[in-house]
């Protein structure tokens, strides 16, 4: 992997993750990210089932950890913000705490922005096949995906997930204000409103169900509508 830039801000936002968080953490800092310098950043937002422990353990391990923690439970937007406003890389990577996503995917989601060809990437999971993603999932996905399409012009075939990747810059020059996870559909019409292309990377993906932790419910699909309608607005 060529590394133009200097570093890697991956920011791991943490919501009772206390079966995950660990692996995650030791996939992403055994990486080779070649020329990067990786800062990991984990944003506990008020977690209550122990994870804050293993976190502790965490940045005790590994000097690249920063760590916040939120005394009570506000959002994953919330909580990615956080972490943004500790970040000091060139890059910034959003890595979720479940392992729905693997950071083994990393050099193909670095790669436009290293070589120049893109500011904004994001690993759509709907480039490729993935099994086992339920269909009320891809429905939902598709809906949304499409409603940012007609409302921005856009090409894109995953709004919603999870893996964005920033050059800072672009960051910066965003007003984001969602708590919840209208934060993605938010950062992504704010994104496309502001002029720059999202070059989509295909990514594997192995979905949750609830009773494995799984958060997103039907109100966050409401709220996410709500978020693309205002960003188009605004």
């Amino acid at each position: 992997m060529r590394a133009g830039l200097a570093k890697l801000s991956v920011i791991v936002p943490v919501y009772n993750e206390v079966g995950t968080i660990a692996e995650v953490v030791d996939k992403v800092v055994d990486l080779d990210l070649g020329g990067l310098v990786l800062e990991l950043i984990i944003s506990d937002d008020g977690s209550t089932d122990g994870s804050a422990g293993v976190i502790s353990e965490i940045s005790s391990r590994h000097a690249v950890v920063r760590t916040h923690t939120s005394p009570t439970n506000l959002g994953k937007g919330a909580a990615v913000r956080q972490g943004l406003a500790l970040a000091t890389g060139d890059i910034v990577l959003i890595q979720d705490a479940d392992l729905e996503l693997d950071p083994k995917e990393y050099a193909r989601l670095l790669a436009p922005i290293l070589e120049g060809r893109a500011k904004v990437v994001y690993g759509s999971r709907f480039l490729r096949r993935s099994k086992g993603i339920p269909f009320r999932t891809r429905v939902a996905n598709r809906f949304l995906t499409l409603l940012t399409n007609l409302l921005f012009g856009s090409r894109l075939s995953d709004m919603e997930t999870a893996y964005k990747v920033f050059r800072i810059e672009v960051l910066h020059s965003l007003r984001l204000r969602c708590v919840r996870f209208d934060f993605e559909p938010e950062v992504t019409a704010a994104v496309l409103k502001a002029g720059y292309e999202i070059v989509e990377v295909p990514v594997s993906y192995n979905p949750r169900t609830p009773l494995e932790g799984k958060k997103v419910r039907f109100i966050d699909g409401i709220e996410a509508v709500i978020a693309l309608i205002r960003g188009r607005l605004s």
